[in-house]
């Protein structure tokens, strides 16, 4: 497969932002996947092969605008390619989708409990809650429209008993939007221990959501 050094540098991005998401405790083994926008088509994480054997030419390349669901590369595309491809499809403003099965998150989602407004860092995913998506097989359509449904006017939400989805302008953006649903996900898990947790207002994360501008890693970085 030939490429441009502009994609083969956003293969190893990906490759590396896998590795992250391990090494970090966000993800374990190969249970997550991501995938970015290139021109008109999506990179993604191929089936079943170990981040740290993962090489820049293993990665799956899919059409976004047509020939839905074909593919190219030596190994077959990770076996959640459609909610990544529908996210792009559906979602000009995104350019990167992160899924994991964090523990805090898988948690809360095995609960299908939506994460509430329990400190001010949820404005980050445009509102004063992360949905939790209903819940359909690994895979399959259903899956992959109750996963647009929790993301509307958002940019992360729970999978029930599964796991998680972050999107980003950017790999760096969506990463950090991973990083910081887990760490609500682990803060709203003890507040419920505890049994006391205030939950901010809308009104409160609107104020929030105004201040925040660029907030994060830069679209442009």
């Amino acid at each position: 497969m030939t490429m441009t050094q502009q994609e083969y540098a956003l293969r190893q991005e990906i490759i590396a932002q896998c590795l992250f998401m391990n090494q970090s405790g966000l993800n374990q083994g190969t249970s997550g996947n991501i995938s970015a926008r290139y021109e008109e088509s999506m990179i993604i994480t191929p089936s079943g092969v170990p981040y740290h054997k993962m090489e820049p030419e293993m990665l799956a390349k899919m059409p976004i605008n047509h020939d839905y669901g074909s593919w190219e590369g030596p190994m077959k595309p990770s076996t959640e390619w459609r909610f990544h491809l529908d996210i792009l499809t559906a979602r000009s403003d995104t350019h990167a989708v992160v899924h994991a099965h964090p523990t805090y998150c898988t948690a809360i989602a095995i609960a299908r409990k939506d994460l509430p407004a329990v400190h001010y860092m949820i404005a980050a995913f445009g509102g004063s809650v992360v949905r939790c998506a209903d819940f359909a097989r690994f895979g399959t359509e259903e899956l992959s429209q109750n996963a647009l449904t929790a993301l509307k006017n958002r940019t992360a939400c729970l999978l029930a008993n599964h796991g998680m989805i972050a999107i980003g302008e950017t790999l760096d953006k969506a990463m950090w939007r991973a990083v910081e649903l887990e760490t609500l996900a682990r803060q709203y898990f003890n507040t419920l221990l505890m049994g006391d947790a205030v939950v901010l207002s809308d009104e409160e994360i609107a104020g929030t959501i105004a201040a925040f501008g660029s907030y994060g890693p830069k679209d442009d970085a």
